[in-house]
């Protein structure tokens, strides 16, 4: 794989990290990852889209190489929705990898879990560093492939890593000899705070003016309610420029495990005219 330039962007708590993909004198795509992954999700399928355009993989704060959160922040999902429907003017593209909005989540749910994981925060947030696990490059990889649940190859896995995980200081290996710890935020394993309702999620679905694609991937990504997914697409579609859908073959990470099978849909999309009233786009393998 050919050396792909390293990006660092300053910001008031640290730095976020990157790779720029393709040509430096065109404007790049951004391309956001999902939670507790790292810009390296989209390894295998930026070479296939850079002779196309230009992308910029970041990893988001507290992921990959960038900079954790200063105390008390905590990370927010579906960036690329929000952003879209919060700042309709600013986005032309949006396109969407097994995903359609923020998590929802049942409210009775959300509020009866809330002490609980500001209990966990508040301990992931105190945890030194001599107190972070460490494992054997093995054993590590072997984490990653089980805790995604058969989303990631364990070759996948070893792509996604390379900017994951880093080697353990000295004081916290035990005699373990090569031992490493991951690089995220360890607070990102609280996953259910800021969740949003069903009704704010539609209203902001119809925020949304640019045009959009959205890869489902099948089976993809196992959701509570399932049947939301159609639910928040129909809404984009009322105000949206443009809705282009169509259902892959893969896991919720296709597009590092299969990159070929969505990237044809990822050029078409960016090539075509913005002219055009909203499509469904056939199922495709």
């Amino acid at each position: 794989m050919a050396d792909v330039p390293e990006i660092e962007i300053p910001v008031p708590w640290g730095h976020v990290t990157g790779k720029w993909w393709g040509p430096r004198d065109k404007q790049p795509v951004l391309a956001l990852h999902g939670w507790q992954d790292n810009a390296g999700t989209f390894d295998k399928l930026a070479p296939l889209l850079t002779p196309h355009m230009a992308l910029l993989c970041i990893d988001m704060p507290g992921h990959g190489r960038s900079s954790h959160y200063p105390k008390g922040h905590s990370l927010g999902g579906a960036i690329g929705f929000l952003y879209a429907a919060s700042f309709p003017e600013e986005i032309d593209k949006l396109v969407q990898l097994d995903i359609v909005s923020p998590t929802v989540r049942d409210i009775s749910r959300v509020v009866n879990d809330t002490g609980t994981m500001i209990d966990r925060f508040l301990k992931y947030e105190n945890l030194s560093v001599e107190n972070m696990p460490c494992y054997n490059y093995d054993e590590m990889i072997g984490i990653v492939v089980d805790a995604y649940k058969s989303s990631l190859t364990k070759d996948s896995s070893e792509v996604m890593m390379k900017r994951g995980m880093v080697p353990a200081a000295s004081a916290t290996t035990n005699g373990k000899g090569d031992t490493y710890n991951f690089c995220r935020d360890v607070r990102l394993k609280v996953a259910g705070m800021g969740m949003l309702s069903l009704d704010m999620v539609l209203e902001y679905a119809t925020k949304i003016k640019c045009e959009v694609l959205n890869l489902k991937a099948n089976p993809g990504m196992r959701f509570d309610n399932p049947q939301y997914y159609g639910l928040v697409l129909d809404k984009v579609r009322e105000n949206a420029k443009r809705v282009v859908y169509h259902e892959v073959e893969g896991t919720h990470h296709l597009h590092l495990n299969n990159p070929e099978r969505i990237s044809s849909h990822i050029i078409s999309f960016f090539n075509s005219s913005t002219n055009l009233p909203n499509a469904g786009g056939d199922a495709a393998a």
